[in-house]
């Protein structure tokens, strides 16, 4: 009888397995894996025939590969292979603090991000996948394509955020200029009580509210998505992670900030083509950097959505497939869904 119960629970553990790998929407979307990166374990997912073209989509802060849950299946649908990557700090990926990781930056993830391309996607100067990134995902993105461009096809920003796009980086500090500010940088986040802050945000209305300000519409019966953003901000690491995040990008070489990122790409005749898309009604980076951006550097495209805050990709899903679609194929042609 014991046999029995065994057999049976294997069965049903099978059973579940299978009908989990089958799941496309929904924040549990894909079938989920865990990698190993300089030590540290990296979550991430995937959804699609093996023989597809490989798409990457890459989370913004405090999100992660959840936060795609209404994109994988219709870029599925599209012919690609979709990929979802936990950024080292956030979802189920590893949180380390300042000890392990004294630069966690966009530097960091964009390296984190070319060994996924490379060890996991298995991308290749004839084989390039496509990134699209939501906010630090998409300055993500962009530093992955800035130093590894034979391996990206395309990079999708939504939106592009980074202070530096806002404050001309003209000052060129000292060296004692520089060593203060490091000093006063690791002091000012290591006096913040982030243990105690980090929990009162996760588990308290201040979510929603902190949350609300990424949308348009009202998020407030989306509990689904308030789900995905609390859960890893509730681990007990998350805090020091945020501690490491505050001062790696603070702190970050100048040749990462995105104003950096762009003009190395334009200096190369392999860049991947870029689509800015933007939200207009975004609250947290303003659609006038896009415009400037893009008349700075006509080889990049702006799409705007109408009604639509800093997520665009969770908030107007067809809208935002649809202009990515018909940007791929305007830019990959028949080769989008090549193998």
């Amino acid at each position: 009888m014991g046999g029995g119960l065994v057999q049976a629970a294997l069965f049903a553990t099978d059973f579940q397995t299978a009908e989990r790998a089958i799941q496309e929407t929904g924040a549990d979307w894909g079938e989920s894996h865990d990698w190993y990166w300089q030590g540290l374990r990296c979550h991430w997912r995937v959804l699609g025939a093996e023989d597809a073209r490989p798409l990457v989509l890459i989370h913004g802060f405090g999100a992660s590969s959840a936060h795609w849950r209404h994109n994988a299946a219709p870029l599925k649908a599209a012919g690609f292979r979709i990929y979802s990557l936990d950024l080292i700090g956030f979802g189920a990926s590893a949180q380390p603090g300042l000890k392990q990781f004294r630069r966690l930056d966009n530097r960091l993830w964009g390296k984190q991000l070319a060994a996924f391309l490379e060890q996991i996607v298995q991308a290749s100067p004839s084989q390039q996948a496509v990134l699209i990134g939501n906010s630090l995902g998409a300055l993500t993105a962009l530093t992955t394509a800035a130093f590894r461009p034979d391996l990206v096809g395309a990079v999708v920003a939504a939106p592009l955020p980074d202070p530096a796009l806002v404050e001309p980086l003209s000052f060129r500090p000292t060296r004692w200029w520089r060593r203060l500010k490091h000093k006063l940088i690791a002091i000012i986040f290591r006096l913040l009580p982030l243990e105690l802050i980090v929990p009162l945000i996760a588990r308290t209305p201040l979510l929603k509210t902190a949350l609300q300000m990424g949308y348009h519409h009202s998020i407030q019966l989306d509990h689904e998505l308030l789900h995905l953003i609390a859960q890893p901000a509730r681990r007990p690491s998350a805090a020091r992670a945020l501690r490491a995040m505050c001062v790696g990008m603070t702190l970050r070489p100048v040749g990462c900030t995105a104003p950096r990122l762009l003009k190395r790409l334009a200096s190369r005749p392999d860049r991947p083509p870029i689509l800015l898309l933007w939200g207009r009604e975004d609250r947290f980076v303003p659609l006038k950097i896009g415009h400037r951006l893009q008349h700075q550097y006509p080889w990049i495209t702006l799409s705007v959505l109408d009604e639509t805050g800093h997520c665009p990709h969770d908030e107007s899903t067809q809208a935002f497939d649809q202009a990515v679609f018909s940007w791929l194929n305007l830019n990959l042609g028949n080769d989008q869904q090549r193998a």
